[in-house]
Formats: C-alpha cells, sequence, structure tokens
C-alpha cells in the first residue's frame, strides 16, 4: 500500500523536472540571445555617450576617450592661439613686457659740421692730395659717400670728380665731435702735361640725405699750389683711414 501510494508522487515529481528541463533548455537559447541584444545596446550607449562627452565638452568632435566619456582632451584651448607670451592668433609673437627701441642714427653731416683742410701726399711730382673732414659740430654726424670736388673757377661750371668704386667703405663713416675722416683724391697722372691748371683754392660740397647738399666750402690748396688735371681727377671715399689698396688709384 505503502508503494501504490508514493508512485503516483513519484512520477509527478519525475514529469515536473522533465518539464522544468524541457522550459529550462528553451528559455536558455532565448535569454542569451536577449542577454546578447543588452550588452550590444549598453555597449552602444557607452561608446555613444563617450563621443558626445568629448564633442559637448571640448568642440572638437570625438576627440575624448571611449573609455571615460569624459573628452577632456577636446577642451577647446589648443584653438585659442596662445602660446605663453601672448601670441596672437596670426602668429605674431610678442614677447611680455619687451618693447623695440628704434635706433637713433646721426644725421649726415653738413659743410658747416665739418673742417675740411688738404694736404700733398708724399712723392714727386704731386699726384695726389688728401682731404680731412673733422666733426666741429660738437655731436655725432654720418660723412655720406665721397667729396663733392670742384677744381674749376666757379662750383657750378667745374667738372664733377668722379669717385673710385674700390675705396668705398663697408659700413657708414659716422665721426664723433672732434674726430675726423679722410678721401685720397688724384689731381694728375704725373710730369708736366699741357692739360694741367694751377690750381690755389678748390671747392668741396657734400651729399645729404637725398643727394648733394646745399652750399659748399672753399678750402685752400696745399702750400705751392697744386696742378690739377680734370680729365685724370679722381676721388676716394671717405673713410676712417688711408688703406692700402682700397685708396690706391
Amino acid at each position: 500500500m505503502r508503494t501504490s501510494i508514493r508512485r503516483p508522487a513519484v512520477l509527478a515529481a519525475s514529469a515536473v523536472a522533465a518539464l522544468s528541463l524541457t522550459l529550462t533548455a528553451c528559455g536558455g537559447e532565448d535569454g542569451s540571445k536577449d542577454n546578447g541584444a543588452a550588452a550590444s545596446v549598453s555597449a552602444e550607449q557607452g561608446t555613444s555617450g563617450s563621443s558626445g562627452g568629448g564633442s559637448s565638452n571640448g568642440g572638437v568632435g570625438t576627440t575624448g576617450s571611449t573609455t571615460t566619456g569624459s573628452g577632456t582632451t577636446g577642451s577647446g584651448t589648443s584653438t585659442s592661439g596662445t602660446t605663453g607670451s601672448g601670441t596672437s592668433t596670426s602668429g605674431t609673437v610678442v614677447q611680455a613686457g619687451v618693447k623695440k627701441k628704434a635706433t637713433a642714427k646721426a644725421p649726415a653731416c653738413t659743410v658747416n659740421d665739418v673742417k675740411i683742410s688738404a694736404a700733398k701726399q708724399a712723392g714727386l711730382p704731386t699726384t695726389h692730395i688728401t682731404l680731412t673732414a673733422t666733426n666741429i659740430s660738437g655731436h655725432a654726424c654720418t660723412l655720406l659717400q665721397y667729396p663733392l670736388l670742384g677744381f674749376g673757377d666757379l662750383p657750378q661750371t667745374s667738372k664733377d670728380v668722379p669717385a673710385v668704386a674700390k675705396s668705398k667703405p663697408g659700413t657708414p663713416i659716422v665721426l664723433n665731435a672732434g674726430t675726423p675722416a679722410y678721401a685720397a683724391v688724384r689731381i694728375n697722372n704725373g710730369g708736366v702735361d699741357e692739360k694741367n691748371h694751377a690750381v690755389s683754392s678748390f671747392y668741396v660740397n657734400l651729399f645729404a640725405a637725398d643727394g648733394p647738399a646745399e652750399g659748399s666750402r672753399t678750402v685752400a690748396a696745399p702750400k705751392g699750389g697744386i696742378a690739377v688735371d680734370d680729365a685724370a681727377a679722381k676721388t676716394g671715399y671717405w673713410t676712417y683711414e688711408l688703406r692700402n689698396g682700397a685708396d690706391e688709384f
């Protein structure tokens, strides 16, 4: 009797267990699909959140990290154009607290700023003289180019004496107060020539910044006068001292 009473219960329990296994097997397949879908949705949300974070915080698209979504590298400061010491958006560098000062240039010497004298160079016959221009202005001035010479009776009618290019110095001749500069001048080719004419004084003018200056100075010739051949006359540039080669012509 006990056996017949428990058998139906055992059979019922077995049936319930079998049905549960069947449902579990069926439901397990659907569950894995649901779990996979949920994981996919979660991944998409995570990716969308991280790229959106980079865009909203930095305004530079998806430069933020896809793992954190913080987008801190897209803060936008990289496009501001600043580079520490005040660069503008055009790229021009402005150093803080530094201002460039314009370099003051000494004005051009005028005929009133210098005293000009002439002396014969060594050797006979005399073929060259040396002009000396001494700054008497009390301030610095720049002696431009070369002396403008006239050996004629009037400066307006005197023939221009050409300059010798090789004697041009590499830097401007700036004379401080009281300092001299020199220029070599060829006056003839040597010997007695019917083209030579005696000169006891001559005219010297200077260059201004935009060309020959107004006015000229009368300079006394060295003692005994000089013989000038206008066709042979040449002048060197003003220089701090006469130089071998450059001022030999």
